[in-house]
Order: structure tokens, then C-alpha cells, then sequence
């Protein structure tokens, strides 16, 4: 009954609620990032979803397109901007997201979506963080996010999946807005990115 019903009503009607209330300072936010990114205030990237069904991700483009001499891209500490690091530093890049609950690709918690290159690497214990809709934000992150390994990313994504209910749900949405007002574990620097997955 949550899963199905009650879930999905609060998920849209929050995030309504949310981009409503927030209007005025995204609309900033996306005026800003339009200058600093030559009128690219977004960052898309394909991610899978509920039963591995792959969406369009949004987010605040935080990061420039710079390249080296050999066309690569420079590192993220290079590519950051100084209105991006504001942004990721109180988590606001996370909020066009908002977007993809209203379409029905995410919730507003949930295990994080990841790369979909990380796929063919999941054990079968693993692969049931696809069988709920991904989340802005989620267990994993309140408790470490960038800061535990994948092993324990995994295991709280899977404990989720299978504790799922509003008390939890009401717990993980007060731990991120505590850790968010206070710049704690949600984002424990601007520039730091989780090592990529390579399998068991």
C-alpha cells in the first residue's frame, strides 16, 4: 500500500511543493549557471531506473567542459566553477531532480542512480536496489555517501529496499535536511567523487 499508493502521491505533490517554494532561488541559480557555462545551466546523463529502465538524470551543471591539449577533460577540482562549488557544496545541484520524481523516473528517496555501466557488474544480491524507483536521496547517504565503501553503500541500498516504509522514509528525509543545514556527509567536498564500482 506505501509502495504503491501512498509513495508515489508524496513523492509528486512534495516535489511540487518543493519547486514551487524554491522557484525564485533556482531560477537564480540556473541565470548564474547560464553565464558561467556559456548557457548550459543543466547536466543530463542516462542512469537506470526501476527494473533497470533507463531515464535522462537532471542535475545543475556545476562543472565547465575545459580540455587539455589532447582533448581530455580536466579534472573535476580544474572544471568546477565558482558558482558550482557553492551549489554542490549546499547540495542544490541535486535539486532539478525534482524534475524526474514529477515524471515518475525517481523518488524523492530511494537508492542513488548510478552509472549504467555498473550493470553487468552487480551480483544478484545487489541488483535489487532496481526494484524500487531511484532517489534524490536515500540510507546510503545518510549514512556516509561518499565516505563508505561500496561493499556498505550496497548493503544499506538492499537493507532499504527490503525495510521500506513512511517512518523510514520521514527518518532519512530529516537526517538530509539536518546534514544539508549543516554541511555534514552529504557532500564532504565540493570536488569529491566516489572511485568507481569494478564488480564483487
Amino acid at each position: 500500500m506505501y509502495l504503491k499508493l501512498v509513495k508515489p502521491f508524496l513523492d509528486f505533490n512534495l516535489a511540487t511543493l518543493i519547486l514551487l517554494s524554491l522557484s525564485p532561488v533556482l531560477i537564480i541559480i540556473i541565470v548564474l549557471l547560464s553565464i558561467a557555462n556559456k548557457g548550459y545551466p543543466f547536466f543530463f546523463q542516462l542512469r537506470p531506473g526501476k527494473d533497470e529502465k533507463v531515464f535522462k538524470l537532471i542535475k545543475f551543471k556545476t562543472m565547465n567542459d575545459k580540455r587539455d591539449e589532447k582533448g581530455e577533460l580536466l579534472s573535476d577540482s580544474e572544471r568546477i566553477t565558482k558558482i558550482g562549488r557553492i551549489i554542490r557544496k549546499t547540495s542544490l545541484d541535486e535539486f532539478p531532480q525534482l524534475i524526474n520524481v514529477l515524471k515518475g523516473d525517481m523518488s524523492l528517496i530511494g537508492p542513488r542512480p548510478l552509472l549504467i555501466d555498473y550493470l553487468a557488474l552487480y551480483n544478484q544480491a545487489q541488483k535489487k536496489r532496481h526494484l524500487i524507483k531511484p532517489g534524490i536521496t536515500g540510507w546510503a547517504q545518510v549514512n556516509g555517501r561518499n565516505n563508505i565503501s561500496w561493499t556498505q553503500k550496497f548493503e544499506y541500498d538492499i537493507w532499504y529496499v527490503e525495510n521500506i516504509s513512511l517512518k523510514l522514509d520521514l527518518r532519512i528525509a530529516l537526517l538530509t535536511l539536518k546534514k544539508v543545514l549543516k554541511s555534514e556527509g552529504i557532500n564532504s567536498s565540493p570536488t569529491t567523487t566516489m572511485e568507481k564500482f569494478t564488480g564483487n
